[in-house]
């Protein structure tokens, strides 16, 4: 791909905001202002920053622009904002046959070929990945960083799918490449050193759609079924607009007005975002599909509607995590450089490598009746940074999606990080382990997971 241009007040721009970004949390809170609270949720320091400096900057919103246009944009900031590239021992570009053509792919590992183990749950998992960027902006190289990332994090390869794109090649041709580089996938793990039986599937954003997409097309036949799928805030439903569309509608970088634009472009005949592989949330039967992790972003148009498809895999039986991240914005996993809060994020998704053997999302599940409340004991132990570290009983309300948030003490502290402790799948819950981060957080606990 030929070099990019890059003015001087792109690269100004970005330097500060990378600046910006290495700032304690102090700091960035003093310069971001007074908080943004929405829908009760409080936006990230780092977070509030970017979007400042987004109101800043001189850009042109993706609807104003181009494809061609909004591509270079797109390629600019991933150049500048990514940081150095992790290195790893694979880094291969491959070719897919596929129905328009050859599919461009690059495949990511952090061990050398035929090095995985028997005793690592994930040795030998591959993850096909699909990028984001509406299904017309994105490309290998906007999402090398965030590739590497999940390569080096969850320590299974990661093939990296170059699909066509729109307006030059609207739907169904990103979905039929996504559909064939899966079945390739699968068919050539094997020679590539990976375990044909540990094929996942993931995205971010159009990539999640197509991740989730590839997945329903695999249940009716059209390729191997993947063990598990990894969906990003995933864009779940071209037909209805939730209502975090109009509450995030505009100056939370991505806008609802790009999200008609990329609709428009992708979409030209407005029926078929009825379809499926447009829209998965409009399947008719989600049963039987893998396990799903699906995270979404608190200051996002399209968070309703990913945790709108995480509740309808969760009621068709699908082992399914929900992983709601407060105070993040839309395209979280390429801020990984820049952005801690974003990088918590995408290593809390990575750090279970049993998703990546097709065992559940989580290790125990509890087990009730579909919308059902129920009130159970929990523990909870601050961090050891706490000098008052201790335990106490409290209870936590959860239903088919998650746990509200818990607080405990006069202080009203909400904590972070659930774990399961001892119980065996089926037995009632004796305790949960959640370990508050800081003072300063305040996290929605989400993902408990059902059948």
């Amino acid at each position: 791909m030929a070099e990019i241009a890059i003015s001087a007040r792109e690269r100004v721009e970005a330097g500060i905001a990378i600046g910006l970004a290495r700032l304690p949390l102090a700091a960035q809170r003093a310069l971001g202002g007074r908080p943004i609270e929405i829908d009760g949720l409080r936006l990230h320091p780092t977070s509030q920053l970017l979007v400042k400096l987004d109101g800043l900057s001189e850009a042109a919103g993706y609807e104003a622009l181009t494809p061609d246009q909004a591509r270079r944009q797109t390629r600019v900031r991933a150049a500048l904002l990514t940081g150095p590239k992790l290195a790893l021992a694979r880094v291969e570009e491959h070719s897919i046959p596929g129905p328009g053509g050859a599919i461009g792919a690059r495949l990511y590992a952090a061990a050398p070929a035929g090095s995985a183990t028997a005793g690592d749950p994930a040795g030998g998992g591959l993850l096909v990945y699909y990028h984001g960027g509406g299904h017309v902006i994105g490309d290998l190289e906007t999402h090398d960083s965030a590739c590497r990332f999940l390569a080096a994090h969850a320590g299974v390869g990661v093939l990296s799918v170059d699909y066509r794109l729109a307006p030059e090649h609207p739907y169904p041709a990103a979905a039929e490449d996504a559909v064939a580089a899966l079945a390739w996938a699968a068919e050539n793990a094997e020679r590539l050193g990976f375990d044909p039986k540990r094929i996942a599937v993931g995205g971010d954003s159009a990539g999640g759609n197509l991740a989730a997409v590839a997945t329903l097309a695999a249940k009716a036949g059209d390729a191997p079924e993947p063990a598990f799928q990894l969906l990003i805030y995933p864009v779940c439903d071209y037909v209805e607009k939730r209502p975090s569309y109009a509450t995030f509608a505009s100056g939370y970088l991505l806008t609802a007005a790009e999200m008609d634009w990329f609709r428009d472009h992708y979409l030209p005949d407005g029926d078929a975002a009825h379809e499926w592989r447009a829209s998965p949330l409009r399947a008719p039967d989600l049963a039987g599909l893998a396990p799903a992790y699906v995270l979404t972003a608190g200051f996002d148009p399209l968070r309703d509607e990913g945790e709108a498809y995480a509740r309808a895999l969760a009621a068709a039986g699908v082992p399914t995590a929900l992983r709601r991240h407060d105070g993040l914005l839309h395209s979280f996993a390429n801020q990984t450089a820049l952005h801690r809060g974003a990088r918590d994020a995408m290593a809390e998704a990575l750090k279970d490598k049993r998703h990546w053997a097709g065992a559940p999302v989580a290790e125990y599940v509890i087990s009730y009746a579909s919308g059902a409340i129920e009130t159970i004991p929990v523990r909870y132990s601050m961090d050891v940074r706490d000098p008052e570290d201790g335990w106490c009983d409290a209870p936590i309300v959860y239903n088919s999606l998650g746990v509200t948030p818990l607080t405990c003490n006069a202080d009203g502290l909400h904590l972070y990080a659930m774990q399961w402790r001892n119980p065996r799948p089926g037995d009632p819950i004796a305790s949960i382990t959640l370990r508050q981060t800081s003072r300063e957080a305040r996290v929605v606990l989400a993902g408990v997971v059902v059948r």
